[in-house]
């Protein structure tokens, strides 16, 4: 099945394709043949995906960390990877979706896969999946289970796209199983409400195996699952929780304590949460890795993770943010709060038209003077004419000082909004993570042609 919220993809022998056009050879040939092979991006269910894997003969010897949830995923698999490569395991990182190269998707001790071994993968896949259709999301977890279970690795850490019963990465009986957080989003696949959509996610627990939850509130289906399954739950608030000052803080477990803990890398008042639930798995896989101390801070203290929170160096501030639901709003509202005063914020907003952008203005209406709304590329994207609309709707530009703007495109934005804005004003660059590579991939590039000269 499709990765969750925005998945950036680009856009074989022709016995095993089963789709005209010429033999794929670079690594963006095969992403747009795999893009075509299924009529849906989205096409719930483990049987097809299960099939091949077992073609393939998938299989992963080492600790195996399933990490699912609404928001917070990708905090979550940064740090735990961080805490365990900083304690000397060789990590394998999957994770969707990418934000400049897909590349980035599939990392080995810190170190995204090259095209090569990627399309090395590819054609391993295709051969095995025969006639049996694929997503391009369920085509590229096979092929990165396959590149982690043919590599020696000491853990691996995998991200749920969508959901967590019927995607792709559920095929793999982890060890431990995190769920971050649960809210509304995806409900034409997941269900309406939080109690549904914690019924899917919570379907990535195992029987006998930890299953930590670092919601604080999660939906009664969630414990309802674990007790189901026969999983071993671990409550935030009740299993493990943390506490602090504006200094340092502190994580409390079923038996571990870890103290006089810096504040993690990154930015956002819900980082210590996702912390929490990363220093709770490794607590119950600590008899198969152990971490010290000193891993966990330097971990926490390296840990990195483009697109989430992230502010740019110079004036005036420019904040990215990939949040794409009410839930990551929300908080995304509240760390820009924490920055301080800023005379005026500027945003360049893009979202995809399957999103409850309304929800999303309405938590950060409130926080934004100005809007330049733009266009994304898809299908699934909402035109900046339409994301105007409902910002007029939802008075965003009512009173002095207040404006709705349309422009082209995320890099033709900020451009505007950096022209208009004073020194001392923020711009926040939000709403998709299409909305945010651009401006990630433009950096990129800038850094590679002044590191060139």
């Amino acid at each position: 099945m499709a990765a969750a919220g925005d998945d950036l993809s680009t856009g074989s022998t022709p016995t095993s394709t089963g789709v005209g056009g010429p033999e794929p050879r670079t690594l963006v040939d095969w992403l747009q043949h795999i893009e075509r092979l299924h009529a849906k991006p989205i096409d719930m269910g483990l049987d097809r995906v299960r099939a091949v894997a077992d073609r393939l003969g998938l299989s992963l010897s080492c600790p195996v960390i399933t990490v699912g949830g609404t928001n917070g995923k990708g905090s979550t698999c940064a740090m735990a990877e961080s805490i365990l490569r900083q304690a000397g395991y060789r990590v394998g990182l999957y994770s969707s979706p990418h934000l400049v190269d897909f590349n980035e998707r599939c990392r080995i001790d810190g170190v995204p896969a090259d095209d090569e071994t990627l399309i090395e993968q590819f054609e391993a896949v295709a051969t095995a999946r025969g006639d049996t259709p694929l997503t391009y999301f369920e085509f590229t977890t096979l092929a990165a289970l396959r590149l982690f279970g043919r590599q020696p690795m000491d853990a691996a850490i995998l991200e749920i796209g969508l959901g967590g019963r019927l995607d792709a990465v559920n095929i793999v009986d982890s060890d431990c199983a995190i769920l971050t957080c649960v809210d509304v989003d995806h409900t034409e696949f997941l269900g309406p409400t939080r109690e549904a959509i914690g019924w899917e996610k919570a379907h990535i627990f195992r029987r006998d195996r930890p299953a930590i939850c670092s919601d604080p509130m999660p939906p009664s289906t969630v414990g309802e699952v674990a007790a189901t399954i026969g999983a071993d739950l671990w409550r935030f608030g009740h299993d493990f929780r943390y506490s602090g000052d504006r200094t340092q803080w502190s994580y409390a477990g079923r038996t571990q304590r870890r103290s006089s803990l810096a504040f993690p890398a990154l930015r956002g008042a819900n980082q210590l949460l996702n912390a929490s639930g990363v220093l709770a798995a490794l607590e119950a896989l600590s008899d198969r890795l152990p971490v010290p101390q000193q891993a966990v801070r330097q971990g926490l203290a390296t840990v990195e993770l483009p697109g989430r929170f992230q502010i740019l160096p110079g004036r005036p501030a420019v904040v990215l943010d990939v949040a794409h639901n009410p839930h990551a709003a929300a908080h995304l509202a509240t760390n820009l709060d924490d920055m301080g005063f800023f005379p005026q914020t500027w945003a360049v907003f893009g979202m995809l038209r399957d999103k409850d952008i309304d929800g999303v203005i309405a938590k950060l209406r409130d926080r934004i003077d100005h809007w330049l709304v733009v266009d994304l590329p898809g299908p699934r994207a909402a035109s900046g004419e339409e994301l105007e609309a409902r910002l007029l709707a939802a008075g965003c530009a009512q009173g002095a000082d207040r404006s709705v703007t349309r422009s082209a495109d995320p890099l033709g934005a900020l451009a505007l909004a950096r022209e208009r804005a004073s020194a001392d004003d923020r711009i926040l660059v939000f709403g998709s993570f299409l909305t945010v590579s651009d401006v990630l991939r433009d950096l990129r590039g800038r850094r590679t042609a002044r590191q060139g000269t």
